[in-house]
């Protein structure tokens, strides 16, 4: 998966080149004077949306004066009794506001616009805005209006009420229940000035200057201090973003586990990279949780120990090859097999028909071994050119480490980047034809993706296949905030074919030989109780080992906040029933904000 700052930048590039996307409605041409809250309204969708206001009062409670949405926050100090409408609402400017300061009392006129972040095909729910505006100040040095608290009691536990069938299951024209769904009562906030006390860091700072925090202490906490996603219908209500409106050099490098003690507080904005999030103009006080990144423990002598990484598009022009060595020497504790994910070619991004990867992997074996670590072998298949999907250019693929001190490599020739490895049957044990191979490499399953590679190992006399792999990314899926309920996952369709593919191979692998040890990894992209996972699990084929953690420990990548599995090791029936694995997340890179990587490895030791 391309890394997500990557992925972001391209984004933020278009954001800034791109108009705003906006809803527009067919309704009257012009409103004469009204109030914040009637703009607002007990919906999504202003009633007031595409028309002309004049005159709308309010005192000036934070000023944006960066990015490609520029302008400023107002709120009415005296509000209406129905708690479903906003007090609050964003003014763009388009460019630096002038000659306005938070505490001003101001009357803006200009068009009611729903601006939807991310454009309208995200999904994403609209910002009520006031565009295209002119503005008086009235007078200056007035009290800016309090701020409403977020804390654990004000925030319900439900998340969202299903959208409407009729409007494809959009919840935008359904009537506001903040006091019972939690994305309703953050949209009826939308734009007022607000506050958070206290909270806990979920989610660690980013490059973007953005971290997220939780108002629920208690909230599927883990003892990390993260906050554990574990089904589509529980959602973690008390998750929220933070951003500043402050210089970026001051905002706080956190991690998971942190505390901003103290009070943060500005308006509640909505964005296309977390949907609502705390704008602060007051950020409280970092407290360090102290968090330590993890170490496994070293393997037995009788134990195989196989790991996957995603060393997150690693390429010679990378300056984390030692960090990455010490992580699998030091943390990992050196491995017998290791599956890497996003290795990149000789070149990284630069487009010029290269695909090998031989001085990438070297590198990093190099580094590995001045750690103190084995000199490790690789095995591995370059790809064609621009086929297999990631950052235009860098051709990442999936390598094999392997320690030749503790396991040997069985090598059967004729693997390429379109060659299919197959099953056979040699003196009454199951093999690979091709070794290393990829799996179904011309399947529509792993267009524009990466192709599984196989490889056959031998550790103390036992065959153990393994398969690693990087399925399609999420790229494309609505926003858990988003303004269809439940949002559509459309990026499981690729996913779904391709367990199928993978677990059909192993199918035929066990077919051949029942107690075959088959050990499946890699950066699936997926949960544990996910259908892809469900579908490469089969009926006994596979077990996601994952889930011989506490429910607490199953995670290996924070997103928004939500403490996620995306990386999995998935075994064979022989394997799992012999109750001799342990199975290991070694958290040292995604709770962190000075991560080398976004994922954490996993690993998993048995004997065979």
């Amino acid at each position: 998966m391309p890394s997500k700052s990557s992925a972001r930048l391209a984004a933020l590039t278009v954001a800034a080149v791109c108009a705003a996307s906006a809803i527009t409605l067919t309704s009257p041409a012009h409103a004469e004077s009204v109030r914040i809250h009637d703009i607002q309204g007990d919906t999504r969708i202003s009633p007031y949306a595409g028309q002309q206001v004049t005159d709308v009062a309010g005192i000036v409670t934070g000023i944006r004066t960066y990015g490609s949405s520029r302008g400023f926050w107002i709120q009415d100090p005296t509000p209406d009794a129905d708690p479903a409408t906003s007090e609050g609402v964003f003014v763009h400017t388009g460019s630096t506001p002038q000659g306005i300061t938070v505490g001003d009392a101001v009357t803006v006129s200009g068009t009611v616009t729903e601006y939807v972040p991310g454009g309208t095909a995200s999904g994403n729910q609209a910002l009520t805005e006031i565009t295209r505006a002119t503005f008086t100040v009235v007078s200056g040095g007035n009290p800016v209006p309090a701020a409403t608290r977020i804390d654990a009691r004000s925030v319900p536990a439900a998340y969202t009420p299903a959208g409407d069938g009729a409007a494809n299951g959009s919840v935008n024209a359904l009537p506001l229940r903040p006091d019972r769904y939690a994305l309703d009562f953050y949209e009826s906030l939308e734009g007022m000035n607000v506050q958070v006390s206290d909270t806990r860091v979920v989610g660690a700072t980013d490059p973007y200057t953005e971290l997220w925090v939780t108002v629920k202490p208690k909230e599927n906490r883990n003892h990390r201090g993260g906050t554990v996603y574990g089904a589509y219908d529980a959602q973690n209500t008390g998750r929220l973003q933070i951003q500043s409106l402050g210089r970026a050099a001051d905002f706080p490098d956190a991690n998971v586990g942190d505390t901003l003690a103290g009070t943060t507080a500005g308006p509640l904005d909505f964005n296309q990279y977390g949907g609502y999030t705390l704008v602060a103009s007051e950020l409280g006080t970092l407290e360090s949780g102290n968090l330590r990144r993890e170490s496994t423990r070293a393997q037995r002598s009788g134990e195989l120990a196989v790991a996957t990484y995603n060393v997150e598009n690693l390429d010679p022009s990378d300056d984390t090859f030692a960090a990455h060595a010490e992580a699998i020497v030091g943390n990992l504790k050196s491995p017998d097999i290791v599956s890497l994910e996003e290795i990149q070619d000789n070149n990284g991004a630069t487009d010029d028909g290269t695909v090998a990867a031989d001085r990438t992997v070297a590198e990093l074996i190099d580094a590995i071994e001045a750690a103190g670590g084995p000199r490790y072998e690789w095995r591995g298949i370059d790809p064609a050119d621009k086929a297999d999907g990631g950052e235009p250019g860098g051709n990442i693929r999936q390598v094999f480490l392997f320690d030749p001190e503790r396991v040997s490599f069985t090598d059967r020739a004729g693997g390429d980047a379109t060659t299919a490895t197959g099953v056979t049957k040699v003196r009454g044990k199951a093999a690979l034809t091709v070794s290393p191979g990829r799996i179904a490499p011309e399947s529509e399953a792993f267009e524009d993706s990466r192709k599984p590679l196989a490889g056959e190992f031998v550790f103390r006399g036992r065959t153990v296949v393994v398969v690693a792999n990087h399925f399609a990314s999420k790229g494309g899926d609505q926003a858990l905030t988003s303004q269809y309920q439940p949002p559509s996952r459309s990026s499981e369709t690729q996913r779904h074919l391709q367990a199928k593919e993978v677990h059909d191979f192993t199918a035929k692998i066990l077919a051949v030989q029942k107690n075959a040890d088959v050990v499946v990894l890699g950066d699936i992209n997926d949960f544990e109780f996910s259908t892809t996972t469900k579908i490469l699990e089969g009926r006994g084929t596979l077990w996601s080992a994952v889930k011989s953690l506490p429910r607490s420990e199953r995670y290996s990548y924070v997103y928004q906040g939500n403490s996620q599995v995306l990386d999995q090791i998935l075994i064979s029936p022989s394997i799992r029933r012999g109750g001799a694995f342990t199975y290991d997340s070694v958290h040292l890179n995604t709770e962190f904000h000075d991560q080398i990587s976004d994922h954490d490895p996993q690993i998993l030791r048995f004997r065979p």
